[in-house]
């Protein structure tokens, strides 16, 4: 997992200078480096599609922004980091003094070193994003200022890949691919769900699994326009963000608030004894509240580690590769293999034996223990599934109840299912 978790980073890495927004080239070359890891099937939706309430906006894309002084020194350059620009500015080519150009330029003064990260989408404008300390030393006088840039009819892309179960019903995993350098807010998120799906591949999964590479937002809400008549069909989901910072877990809860993505992350989440949180559904933050709206109610929750604006590096240039770590994106994806594993063997069954406690030694079910360092453990969980196989209990409902690992449980449910006293 450590090579896994040096793969993961060297992904980000890679990913991190490209500049994407909503649409445009750079998510195009976001995707194509993603589909060198795994097969990606690719849309594209033209603008003026409705979606649900809104349009697929126009397309941007950005060739060459900067901001120079009377000598022709570049002050802001979109060639030395793409948070400079004011991501969606119209093309502008002119001259202004300081004075008016201020009105155009983003800063952190709270943070005077870093660059912060905007966007306007929705209204066209133009601007850039510096650092105070830059503004703070710039003088007065003319600057020209350019954004080579355009806004025009184009499509919005987004791109999926799906791992055949064995069942059509889906699990959703969803990440957004709009932010241009920022590596813990999406790309650790890429990362770990590129990852997570390769992994996913190499087994046979109960459920069909089906990960969504699409821009925040409009990427989401599109794909939900896309697929209404099939959304019976998704069962389960997680969108994964902020995936590759040094804090805790954090767990953020469907709209449902008991769907069993709930139940079952923060079921590893205790069991493993990482330090974590598990928060309640807020119709802020990232695709879960797309997921969650009230007409599709899926159970989708959030996987994270520092949430939603939680850490003073968030949407600046603080948030670079360095700032996330292969340990980190390993622990994040350790604990999505996890939760899909409770979720891809928590069954209900039915005893078929149900008068009485049926006799398991002559069955074999105890000498298959002998030996065994959890035996009692493994015969406890024999019990507790027997008692609870009422066709309304699943294992996790026996898990949580007799306070034993799921794994435990799973194991006992095969045996007793082999054995032929219970049946799904």
């Amino acid at each position: 997992m450590t090579s896994v978790g040096q793969e993961m980073h060297r992904l980000v890495e890679r990913l991190y200078p490209l500049c994407r927004s909503i649409t445009g080239d750079g998510v195009r070359a976001t995707l194509d480096i993603v589909g060198e890891y795994l097969p990606l099937q690719v849309h594209e939706v033209p603008t003026g599609t409705q979606v649900l309430d809104w349009t697929v906006p126009q397309e941007w894309n950005i060739r060459d922004a900067y901001v120079a002084d009377a000598a022709g020194n570049r002050v802001i350059d979109f060639a030395e980091s793409n948070l400079h620009v004011l991501g969606y500015s119209v093309p502008v080519d002119t001259t202004m003094p300081l004075s008016e150009l201020r009105k155009h330029l983003h800063t952190l003064p709270d943070q005077p070193s870093l660059v912060p990260y905007r966007t306007s989408y929705y209204t066209p404008t133009w601007g850039f994003c510096l650092a105070q300390d830059a503004l703070d030393a710039l003088p007065e006088g003319d600057y020209r200022v350019r954004v080579d840039s355009t806004l025009a009819d184009g499509h919005l892309t987004y791109a999926e890949h799906v791992v055949p179960g064995q069942v059509p019903d889906e699990v959703i995993v969803s990440c957004h691919t709009c932010h241009p350098s920022l590596a813990n807010d999406n790309l650790a998120g890429i990362a770990v769900a590129t990852f997570l799906a390769r992994a996913l591949s190499e087994q046979t999964p109960y459920y069909t699994y089906r990960f969504v590479f699409a821009p925040g937002t409009i990427g989401a809400i599109t794909w939900l326009a896309r697929n209404q008549e099939r959304i019976e069909e998704v069962k389960h989901g997680l969108v994964l963000a902020c995936a590759g910072d040094a804090g805790s877990l954090t767990y953020k809860r469907s709209r449902r608030g008991d769907a069993e993505i709930d139940r079952v992350v923060r079921h590893v989440l205790e069991a493993s004894q990482r330090p974590h949180r598990v928060d309640e559904f807020t119709p802020y933050g990232y695709d879960e509240r797309q997921y969650c709206s009230p007409g599709f109610d899926l159970g989708v929750g959030s996987l994270s580690r520092t949430p939603y604006a939680g850490y003073p590096e968030y949407h600046t240039s603080g948030d670079n590769p360095g700032f996330v770590s292969p340990k980190a994106m390993t622990d994040t994806l350790d604990v999505c293999r996890e939760a899909f594993g409770v979720l891809d063997r928590n069954r209900r069954y039915l005893n078929q034996s149900p008068y009485g406690e049926p006799q398991l030694g002559r069955r074999g079910l105890y000498d298959s223990l002998g030996g065994r360092s959890d035996a009692k453990q493994a015969q406890m969980a024999m019990l507790w599934v027997l008692s609870m196989s009422d066709g309304e209990h699943t294992l996790l409902d026996v898990a949580e109840r007799s306070a034993l690992a799921f794994d435990t449980v799973a194991v006992a449910a095969d045996a007793l299912r082999d054995a032929g006293l219970i049946k799904e």
